[in-house]
């Protein structure tokens, strides 16, 4: 039976891009008001739960560190038991269920609704990326575009979530915002449910064969052994990485509400807005970065995959002293504020530092793990990045007592040194991965987070 097509891309890509849409949509709507709801105080007009921010930024750390630790279990559910399909669909039911227990105004159902959002998008998020994959066969040329416009739809929810969900959380009601990010997972679901004929083919479950008989460990070669250590470099990387960047939805969330004149134009700019500046620079700044790296590896110049890492390292941390500029305006301005421009330019840095760091990454990590373990370092990678999530909440509790421009001024001398440091020894790093940096073409778009 030919496959069902759409403009040269299989009908079942175009019902996995609405799908994580909605879901990313629900996912950075909750994010973009999260810390913004914790630390309102409850007798303001929309009342927040009136947390002080070490409290705060402490849940906003464990949560975004499980969301992705849990994506490691939601694996394995698909692949011992449900098939991805129906994990993704229960992850989808999961995230519905908890959306709409949020939008309860109640402390029982905060805890409650954050527990299912987390199993849920762990159920949903590492299995439908794996079926955009399994839509191709291996060496299918048009595998890496289908991936390019499922990308696109993440971002795009990423970009609308802040702006809508945002707006009716901040100004009108938290618990409205909540809905509204649970409507949007809802039309996800819908979406999925209606498109189930067209990706029978794909996300099945499909029995693991175990080996009978005698089954002895095989120990890694020494290839993979130098590999390993890289690997383990570049899961420290990661975590780096993420431990600054995800001060975004956290300290720089809160920081952006209190302390950043977000009047524009005669109009004053919901905090939450200004979370969708990643996805925003993301779509904008995505396939220039793609194209340049392009042409510097063409003009025969250092362009390894730990090469652009350490440079996407130093450049996110010149984001920090942007920020930490916007902190000493704070404290020299009348009204405690420092212009709204200090946070464009250091989202923008983050950005750039990203687009060399999180592709190049996921990628690079693919091509040093060891064939026979390469479904663990999958799960390793999401775990990681989990940590570096958890890291960003402990930096940010660590400036209610430190101050701002401790934190980063901190934040950015440590990000510059760390990537130096990588550049400065990426030659006899190079020489441990054995040629695997060569092996494949990397992605180009990411997620925005």
């Amino acid at each position: 039976m030919p496959k069902q097509t759409l403009w040269g891309y299989p009908k079942g890509l175009y019902i996995l891009f609405f799908t994580e849409m909605w879901e990313r949509f629900s996912y950075y709507g909750m994010r973009a008001i999260l810390i913004l709801y914790l630390t309102t105080k409850t007798t303001e007009v929309n009342a927040g739960l009136g947390w002080d921010k070490v409290s705060a930024l402490e849940l906003y750390g464990w949560y975004t560190m499980m969301v992705y630790v849990m994506s490691v279990p939601g694996g394995l559910l698909a692949d011992r038991l449900l098939g991805q399909k129906k994990t993704v669909m229960l992850g989808g039911f999961l995230l519905c269920i908890g959306h709409l227990i949020l939008a309860l105004d109640a402390l029982w159902a905060f805890y409650t609704g954050i527990i299912f959002i987390v199993f849920g998008v762990g159920a949903l998020k590492p299995n439908i990326s794996t079926m955009v994959g399994g839509l191709y066969q291996k060496g299918d040329f048009k595998r890496d575009s289908a991936f390019t416009i499922f990308y696109i739809g993440i971002n795009i929810g990423a970009f609308a979530a802040p702006l809508l969900v945002g707006y009716v959380g901040e100004v009108i009601n938290w618990h409205y915002g909540f809905g509204l990010a649970g409507i949007g997972m809802a039309l996800g679901q819908i979406v999925y449910l209606w498109g189930q004929k067209y990706l029978t083919t794909v996300g099945n479950f499909v029995p693991i064969q175990r080996e009978t008989g005698t089954n002895k460990k095989v120990p890694l070669t020494s290839v993979e052994k130098d590999r390993l250590i890289v690997l383990i470099l570049s899961f420290i990387i990661v975590i780096v990485f993420w431990g600054a960047y995800e001060q975004a939805g956290g300290l720089m969330n809160l920081y952006a509400r209190d302390k950043i004149d977000r009047m524009l134009y005669g109009f004053e700019i919901p905090a939450s807005f200004l979370q969708a500046l990643h996805a925003f620079y993301v779509i904008l700044f995505g396939v220039p970065v793609a194209f340049f790296w392009t042409k510097w590896r063409k003009k025969g110049k250092e362009s390894s995959s730990l090469f652009k890492m350490g440079v996407g390292t130093i450049i996110t941390g010149f984001g920090f002293l942007l920020l930490a500029g916007a902190a000493i305006e704070t404290a020299s301005s009348l009204d405690g504020k420092a212009a709204i421009y200090w946070l464009f330019g250091a989202y923008l840095l983050h950005v750039i530092g990203e687009l060399s760091i999180s592709p190049v990454a996921l990628s690079f990590i693919t091509k040093l793990a060891p064939l026979k373990y390469a479904s663990l370092t999958m799960g390793a990678y999401f775990m990681v990045s989990g940590l570096g999530n958890k890291l960003a909440g402990i930096i940010g509790e660590a400036a209610q007592n430190a101050g701002e421009y401790t934190i980063f001024m901190g934040v950015f001398i440590f990000c510059v040194s760390f990537g130096v440091l990588l550049v400065v020894f990426v030659k006899k790093l190079k020489k441990l991965t054995h040629g695997a940096d060569d092996i494949d073409p990397e992605i180009v778009f990411v997620e925005a987070e």
